[in-house]
């Protein structure tokens, strides 16, 4: 019973084994030559511009293939390449009260992607991904801005990597 248990555990362990390349534990399916993903700063051409969100989203982005990818994220041409830019940043009344006045207001972010798989040019996209938040319009902006900007870059981070390396 027991030789046959850790022959059991042998063959598991050789099955993992089996298994390498496309895959990760974070879901990503990414071909076994993909060594090497750019991720290009995304230029603010919103009409309102948060002077932190260029970074903030370009930084996030390259965080996100680096910690969740065994990609190296480099400059310049990568196997996986991706750019952009943020296309809206617009905060509006998403909520009227009974009384006629706002009660709730909504920040979107919204931008382009272009995602450049030179391994497998099957896998090129370019889409739009958007996000927002509300907030109580009893709130000053300027008070809830960075924690809302964080939140929706964080979800849009998520979309990009996403589409682009998990397939979904």
């Amino acid at each position: 019973m027991k030789t046959r248990s850790i022959f059991l555990a042998l063959l598991a362990c050789l099955a993992l084994g089996a298994c390498s390349g496309g895959y990760s534990f974070t879901g990503a399916s990414i071909p076994p030559e993909a060594k090497t993903i750019a991720v290009a700063t995304f230029p603010n051409y919103a009409s309102t511009v948060n002077p932190q969100l260029s970074q903030t989203l370009t930084d996030e982005l390259r965080n996100m293939y680096a910690s969740q990818t065994s990609l190296n994220v480099v400059n310049g041409e990568g196997d996986l390449e991706v750019s952009g830019e943020i296309t809206g940043y617009v905060t509006r009344a998403s909520a009227i009260s009974s009384g006629d006045e706002v009660s709730m207001n909504r920040l979107t972010i919204t931008i382009k992607v272009k995602f450049v798989n030179n391994v497998d040019p099957k896998a090129n996209f370019e889409q739009t991904f958007s996000r927002y938040r509300d907030y109580s319009a009893q709130q000053d902006f300027s008070s809830v801005e960075s924690t809302l900007m964080g939140e929706i870059v964080t979800e849009l981070c998520e979309d990009v990597f996403n589409k682009s390396v998990v397939n979904w």
